[in-house]
């Protein structure tokens, strides 16, 4: 079952996030703050300014949990392949590298969001699926 959920409802826990670069590249990453338990190889639900994508967690070389690529659908993103829409959010939208985002927690473990800081975004709230149906999921994933 799904409902529609503001960003500034009670129910979703907003965290302001850097966004940073990769290196001296401009390749770009968020960094997940500690509060958000994810690990990596985690893909999830991520949400850029309102428009529904993937991202597979992954962990820098400094230790912090961050997404660096988000994807058009759960494989794409877990094998960072296609388009990286983060990469394309960053240089369309309002925030750049060096600043930050609000990372929104919709479904915990299951549905985030990132959005430009000051707007207001309504997401799809889903349930997050059953961990014996994800298990299987992985494990045909390989």
């Amino acid at each position: 079952m799904s409902e529609r959920v503001p960003s500034d409802h009670d129910a979703v826990e907003t965290h302001r996030v850097p966004v940073e670069s990769i290196g001296r590249t401009d390749r770009p990453r968020v960094v997940l703050p500690d509060a958000v338990d994810l690990q990596e190889g985690d893909v999830v639900g991520m949400a850029l300014d309102g428009d529904t994508y993937h991202a597979a967690i992954e962990t820098s070389i400094e230790g912090d949990v961050v997404v660096t690529h988000v994807a058009d659908n759960r494989r794409v993103a877990r094998d960072h392949e296609g388009e990286n829409r983060l990469a394309e959010w960053i240089a369309d939208g309002s925030v750049s590298l060096g600043g930050s985002a609000h990372l929104d927690v919709v479904t915990a473990g299951h549905q985030y969001g990132l959005r430009t800081p000051g707007t207001r975004v309504v997401y799809t709230a889903t349930d997050s699926p059953d961990s014996s149906l994800s298990d299987i999921a992985r494990d045909l994933d390989g």
